[in-house]
């Protein structure tokens, strides 16, 4: 039976939302730039499977969008979901904002779950996490003419790294392994959300 009609399992579940958040967050990104359907859906793309790829090229794995075509999909439905509902989506300054977040925490703990399964260690994990979250968004900033984020004063990477870091204790503790996933994942989520609120950001690196 093809992979696609297979029931998916928790983290693949966790893999489809982030890829359907991310590709929101570029596409609307690509909207603000009056980009047309193609070049948006390349935007949503990129930002959905960018740092799962740079990922599994450096584990040595087949890029997982290579082996079910759900992830293209995801973002196609991504797309259509846009252009229904632009009107509103236009009202809610806060949309990229929440749907970036949301990508970037549920790609974090798919990035960490995956090199664990594969044999890594925690610390190659984290890093593995990092890019999975992160990278995306730098390609598809770099696609539509941004600074990214990951360069900005904003927390962006550094919740991933935390997240991270609470996957690690959390499964030092022998907390069950989905749990883990869903307490990480809320972790990213509120940590991006309080440093945006509140402004928090790391030092600045002066030349002087």
């Amino acid at each position: 039976m093809p992979t696609i009609f297979q029931i998916p399992t928790f983290i693949q579940i966790l893999e489809f939302i982030g890829t359907f958040a991310f590709a929101i967050s570029g596409i609307r990104l690509a909207s603000a730039k009056q980009f047309d359907w193609f070049g948006a859906y390349v935007a949503g793309v990129a930002v959905a499977i960018g740092g799962g790829t740079i990922r599994d090229v450096l584990l040595d794995v087949t890029p997982f969008w290579m082996t079910n075509p759900i992830y293209l999909i995801c973002s196609a439905l991504a797309l259509l979901w846009v252009i229904f509902f632009r009107k509103h989506l236009i009202h809610m300054h806060n949309t990229f904002f929440i749907f970036d977040s949301i990508g970037l925490a549920l790609f974090t703990v798919v990035g960490i779950s995956k090199t664990i399964d594969l044999g890594y260690a925690f610390w190659v994990a984290i890093i593995m996490g990092t890019m999975t979250g992160a990278a995306g968004g730098v390609i598809r900033d770099v696609f539509i003419n941004e600074i990214p984020l990951i360069f900005r004063k904003e927390i962006y990477a550094m919740a991933c790294v935390i997240g991270g870091v609470i996957y690690w204790g959390l499964d030092r503790l022998g907390v069950d392994a989905a749990l883990t996933q869903v307490i990480s994942g809320c972790c990213i989520f509120v940590v991006r959300a309080l440093a945006v609120k509140y402004q928090i950001c790391l030092p600045i690196l002066k030349g002087e």
